[in-house]
């Protein structure tokens, strides 16, 4: 699989309308080479430079197969981000520049748990139902 976004190169800055300091909204995405025996679709957004370790800034699971997630939009059932809610957060990284890893992952099955589930959660479910997996990466530091 391949993800990669026309809003910006892999390990490229990410555009402000994306961030803190933007629009704060997702970025469209692109999904290529998707396994033809797949059912859904589950996407992660973390940054691991976060100074508290791990921020989880988007889960989204039960994805309909698909080969763009379009900007702005909620593609399927949202799980829990680093505040406890459900939503993408948009980067605002409090200094120097952090990596916000966008995590595409082709799935055996749709997973039909209700919304709410934490990555830790997800992450469980994605290693029994894998088929293949793609990531993204972009830069962001305040302006």
């Amino acid at each position: 699989m391949k993800l990669s976004s026309p809003e910006f190169e892999h390990r490229a800055s990410l555009p402000r309308k994306f961030t803190c300091q933007g629009k704060a909204v997702n970025p469209a995405l692109i999904i290529e080479n998707i396994p033809p025996e797949a059912k859904s679709l589950a996407l992660i957004m973390d940054d691991p430079d976060a100074p508290g370790g791990d921020f989880v800034h988007w889960v989204v699971y039960d994805i309909p197969v698909t080969s763009r997630i379009e900007e702005n939009i909620i593609p399927g059932k949202q799980g829990l981000n680093s505040l406890g809610k459900l939503g993408y957060v948009s980067p605002c990284p409090p200094t120097g520049t952090h990596r916000y890893f966008f995590k595409i992952y082709a799935l055996d099955k749709m997973l039909n748990y209700d919304p709410g589930l934490s990555k830790a959660e997800l992450e469980k479910e994605i290693s029994v139902h894998l088929l293949d997996k793609a990531e993204l990466i972009g830069l962001y530091q305040k302006q």
